[in-house]
């Protein structure tokens, strides 16, 4: 069964975190749409939440909902 969609870019996750990590953007982005609202309305949860997955994304551990690891490009 082929996947329905393409994995995520490492770069592009980690730039949607950087900046707008707050709104949930990059959970958004990479298929965690349940989460993305909840970091939404508590603003990251009040960052904590956004810094553990910056943290996350920065250290390759970070996976898309369909648990695929982002794709670095060089």
């Amino acid at each position: 069964m082929a996947d329905s969609t393409p994995q995520r870019e490492w770069m592009t996750t980690l730039l949607l975190a950087l900046f707008l990590g707050s709104l949930g953007v990059h959970r958004f982005y990479t298929g965690y749409k349940g989460s993305a609202i909840a970091q939404l309305l508590t603003l990251g949860g009040c960052g904590l939440w956004s810094l553990y997955d910056l943290i996350t994304i920065i250290t390759g551990s970070y996976k898309d909902a369909e648990g695929r690891p982002l794709i670095k490009n060089n």
